[in-house]
C-alpha cells in the first residue's frame, strides 16, 4: 500500500509565539512560516502581533514592522514598495500575490504567511527562483531582427503597439506559475505561465523578426503543451494579466504555421 507522507525533516511545527509590542489594543495577529538552513532544525510557523496604530496598511509594512521592532531575523525580500518589482511575491492567506498590495485588513482574523509554493526555499519567506530566471533567460526575451539596422527606432504602429498590452506588464514575480499544478510537477521542463507568456509578448512584437525560432523553441510536449487552462494563473496574477490566454495564442500560432 502506498503511504504519502512529508519527509519527517519537511513537516512544519508550530513555533514561538512573540510577545506583544507596547500597550495597543488594536492588534493584528500574524503567523508567519519560518525555516533556517543552517540550524539544522523543521521549518516552524511563529506567531506575531503588530500594532495597528504603529504600523502602515500593507502586508509588507507588517512585514517590515515586525523585522526592525520584534525579530530583527525575519527574512523576505522586498525593493518598490509599489507593485512594480515583483520581489515581494509570497502565499498571503492561501493566495500567491504582493506583499506591498496586499492590505492586512483585507484578511479576516490572523493573516498567515508562506514563502511562494513548490519552490525550494532560501529561508524564511525567501524561494529559490534560479530555475525560474534560467528559464526566462531560455526564450530570449529581447529584440531580435535581420534587417538593417535604422537611422532612428524601429517604428510601429498604435494598432501593433495595443497587441502588446497586457502583456508587457508582467514583472516576473512568479506568482502565477506559482500557483499551476502543471509547473508544481514539471517545473524543470514545463516553462510555466510567467515565461510564456513573455514568450508571446515576443512574438507578437511586430518589431521583431525572429518569429519561426521563437515557435520552435517553445514547440515541445513539455515546455508549452503541459498548460491545461485551468486558469489559476490569471486568478493568481497581481497585475490583473492572463497567462492563459497568452498560451493559447501560442498553440494558435504554432498551428496556423501548419496550415
Amino acid at each position: 500500500m502506498v503511504e504519502f507522507a512529508l519527509p519527517a525533516n519537511s513537516r512544519v511545527g508550530t513555533g514561538k509565539t512573540w510577545p506583544k509590542h507596547g500597550d495597543s489594543k488594536r492588534l493584528k495577529e500574524f503567523r508567519i512560516y519560518r525555516w533556517n538552513p543552517d540550524d539544522n532544525q523543521n521549518p516552524r510557523v511563529d506567531t506575531y502581533f503588530v500594532d495597528r496604530d504603529d504600523c502602515g496598511p500593507m502586508v509588507l509594512d507588517a512585514l517590515i514592522w515586525i523585522k526592525s521592532k520584534i525579530d530583527p531575523a525575519l527574512t523576505f525580500r522586498r525593493s518598490c514598495r509599489e507593485g512594480i518589482c515583483g520581489s515581494c511575491a509570497m502565499n498571503i492567506d492561501g493566495t500567491n500575490t504582493l506583499a506591498c498590495t496586499q492590505h492586512m485588513d483585507d484578511v479576516k482574523g490572523a493573516v498567515k504567511i508562506y514563502p511562494l509554493p513548490h519552490l525550494p526555499v532560501v529561508k524564511d519567506l525567501v524561494p529559490d527562483l534560479s530555475v525560474f530566471y534560467a528559464q526566462h533567460a531560455s526564450i530570449e526575451p529581447w529584440l531580435q531582427t535581420a534587417s538593417p539596422t535604422p537611422e532612428k527606432e524601429r517604428l510601429q504602429s498604435p494598432q501593433d503597439r495595443g497587441k502588446l498590452d497586457g502583456l508587457y506588464e508582467c514583472i516576473l514575480c512568479a506568482c502565477c506559475s506559482t500557483s499551476c499544478p502543471s509547473y508544481w510537477w514539471n517545473g524543470d521542463r514545463y516553462l510555466g505561465p510567467a515565461v510564456l507568456l513573455q514568450a508571446y509578448r515576443w512574438l507578437i512584437d511586430s518589431r521583431d523578426e525572429a518569429a519561426g525560432a521563437r515557435l520552435d523553441n517553445v514547440e515541445d510536449p513539455f515546455r508549452l503543451y503541459r498548460c491545461h487552462t485551468i486558469m489559476n494563473c490569471a486568478k493568481a496574477c497581481p497585475k490583473g494579466l492572463n497567462p492563459a490566454k497568452a498560451i493559447a495564442e501560442i498553440k494558435n500560432m504554432l498551428i496556423a504555421r501548419q496550415i
